[in-house]
């Protein structure tokens, strides 16, 4: 039966009773649960003996007071969720738990925070930093599971862990994803209808880099160029930024030469979506790959990205194009636009 915890002295309690051989694995959240979540407590069900989730809404993260007001709070379906999938404890304090005073000590994470949602959000991680490592020395676990969707707070949390000789092993857990590709948030739920069918565009933009980088593309304004050019395409769609990042220290990469991340954010209406996508460049002796990014291509020249579910097309307006037995193509320029509904 799961166990919700509202208080460290409580927690305490609980975990002076935890046997030494037994391994705590932890899963902070802010709530509103969902399948990307639920990859996280199972993969932490799989590694360790205890399971435990933290759900706090944590106020000095937010930039804006109406973003954190309207934040959705579901403890209820929160706690089903977690014991559906075995979770042993929930942690979910109060305000005044985790901050009974004005909180005067922070982390701060150095340039890791200096680009991509650091730039847009400044604050926001020396907020998730502080509040991260508060919950670790509260709980203490030997594991914390964290989603590469959010991999720029990933990546400041490892280094917070390197530099602060915590005595945690962070592990980082893929993506969930829905059926035509968007990625798996709490912020999907304030989506209407017509924002939610614009919102895999985000994927499909980031494949588009995936794709050119795999193609032999290393010049990342021409790929920037690209990934714009598609977002562009929608017009409801409001960038906030593109880059191309080394996957360590979050800096934007001028030329691609090992792997990075791609990562995105933009605003639908007035919900902010952030994504990324692992990128390889190909060899330069290596001959060039079939495309990760499908293209199918119809009589009016229309080109369906395949395999991406992401309700757009693509005109092809210069490709390295495939055989006339139909198959796959790298793309050199394109032009998008959504799919007309039927």
């Amino acid at each position: 039966m799961t166990a919700v915890v509202q208080r460290v002295a409580e927690w305490n309690r609980i975990a002076a009773g935890i046997r030494r051989e037994e391994v705590l694995g932890f899963v902070p959240t802010m709530g509103a649960l969902h399948e990307g979540h639920g990859a996280l407590l199972e993969e932490a069900r799989k590694r360790c003996s205890i399971v435990a989730a933290s759900i706090f809404v944590n106020p000095i993260q937010f930039n804006q007071r109406t973003d954190y007001d309207f934040y959705p709070r579901v403890l209820e379906e929160d706690v089903a969720f977690c014991a559906a999938r075995g979770v042993d404890y929930i942690f979910a304090p109060p305000d005044d738990e985790m901050y009974p005073e004005l909180q005067r000590v922070f982390v701060e994470v150095g340039d890791t925070s200096a680009h991509l949602c650091g730039r847009s959000r400044p604050g926001h991680f020396r907020g998730v930093a502080t509040v991260v490592m508060k919950l670790f020395q509260m709980l203490r676990p030997q594991f914390a599971f964290f989603g590469e969707k959010d991999y720029q707070q990933l990546a400041i949390v490892r280094h917070l862990v390197r530099d602060l000789n915590v005595p945690v092993e962070v592990v980082g857990v893929p993506t969930v994803r829905e059926s035509d590709g968007l990625a798996l948030s709490s912020r999907n739920r304030r989506l209407n209808a017509a924002e939610r069918s614009l919102a895999p565009c985000l994927y499909t933009a980031l494949l588009v880099a995936r794709q050119l980088i795999a193609c032999g593309e290393r010049n990342t304004a021409a790929i920037k160029e690209r990934v714009i050019q598609v977002l562009q395409g929608v017009p409801q769609i409001r960038l906030d930024y593109f880059e191309l990042v080394d996957p360590d220290t979050i800096r934007p990469v001028d030329v691609v030469e090992a792997p990075v991340r791609a990562a995105a954010a933009i605003w639908i209406g007035e919900t902010r979506l952030i994504d990324n996508v692992y990128c390889a460049p190909r060899p330069h002796s290596a001959e060039k790959p079939s495309s990760a990014l499908r293209l199918t291509q119809g009589r009016d020249d229309r080109c369906r990205l395949a395999g991406t579910g992401s309700g757009l097309e693509a005109s092809i307006t210069s490709a390295t194009a495939p055989d006339s037995g139909g198959g796959e193509c790298c793309i050199d320029s394109i032009e998008v636009g959504a799919t007309p509904s039927a």
